[in-house]
């Protein structure tokens, strides 16, 4: 019996297979897609809002980095001593920094120079004589309504924070400043001294 070229040589049990390849077109689609995947891979891991990447862990991590802090500040006092103290604290004013770029710039500048609201950084004010008063207007508003009353929208700690970052604005030098507006304002208050750390109360030795 002649052999046929369409009938594989090997058997088993009798049963012979026979030689019915895949397609040239399916293969070429089988690599495709695998390239496709690999690339959609890629692109998906770039830009989804749905998968994370380097920069979004990060910045997660950094949010909750804040939140703990935050939680450990505990409820703040809205007192001039502790708006001078933490005008001295140079990782919540970074913080109140972004307070102020996410809700203040429009009004009054990146660097607080003022444009439809005044200048925060020069030595008068129109609504703030103290630094109490800056702590005011942030908190109810100004200016029938131009001012909004941020007390209504932002968490009470980063309306105090938020003050003493404009606090800290004062006698800076901005690119842009418009001229001054209001009355002389009175100094702020000296920062409070640092705190002596507890002493030791173990009674000493008799040596």
């Amino acid at each position: 019996m002649p052999h046929d070229p369409k009938v594989l040589d090997h058997e088993y049990d009798g049963i012979q297979e026979f030689d019915n390849p895949t397609p040239g077109w399916w293969h070429f689609l089988f690599y495709l897609f695998i390239v496709f995947g690999f690339f959609y891979t890629v692109m998906a891991f770039m830009g989804s809002p749905y998968l994370p990447d380097p920069e979004r862990k990060h910045e997660k991590a950094k949010l909750a980095a804040t939140m703990k802090k935050f939680e450990e500040l505990g409820t703040l006092e809205a007192t001039p001593v502790v708006f001078v103290e933490k005008m001295q604290d140079e990782e919540w004013m970074n913080y109140a920094a972004s307070v102020f770029a996410g809700n203040c710039v429009l009004c009054h500048g990146a660097e607080g120079g003022g444009q439809v609201g005044p200048n925060l950084t020069d030595e008068f004010g129109k609504n703030v004589k103290t630094i109490d008063d800056i702590y005011t207007v942030i908190q109810d508003g100004a200016a029938a309504g131009a001012m909004p009353a941020w007390g209504q929208r932002l968490h009470p700690n980063d309306v105090i924070l938020l003050t003493s970052y404009v606090a800290s604005l004062r006698g800076t030098s901005p690119m842009v400043g418009i001229a001054p507006e209001g009355e002389q304002m009175e100094p702020w208050p000296d920062a409070p001294p640092p705190a002596k750390p507890e002493a030791d109360g173990g009674e000493a030795g008799d040596g």
